[in-house]
């Protein structure tokens, strides 16, 4: 599956910016500071979209819900 593969749901920002397809979620992680792409959180994220990237069969789905969850991890952070 390529890294434009589309997310079967957007994932909305805050500020209204989306993440629609792999590449724009792995763009958005690569823009974190190196300390937080480090946390556990984002490394599951990060780990989730390479699997959807070279495998597919279902992984975008799980990727996804890796993104969520990191940037409700850090939403909690702050």
């Amino acid at each position: 599956m390529p890294w434009s593969a589309a997310f079967d749901d957007p994932i909305s920002l805050a500020g209204g910016r989306k993440l629609r397809t792999l590449q724009e979620a792995a763009d958005h992680i690569m823009q974190l500071p190196e300390d937080a792409q480090r946390a556990s959180h984002w490394q599951t994220a990060i780990e989730t979209l390479i699997n959807a990237a070279e495998t597919g069969c279902g992984w975008t789905m799980f990727a996804r819900i890796a993104m969520l969850r990191a940037l409700n991890a850090d939403a909690r952070r702050k």
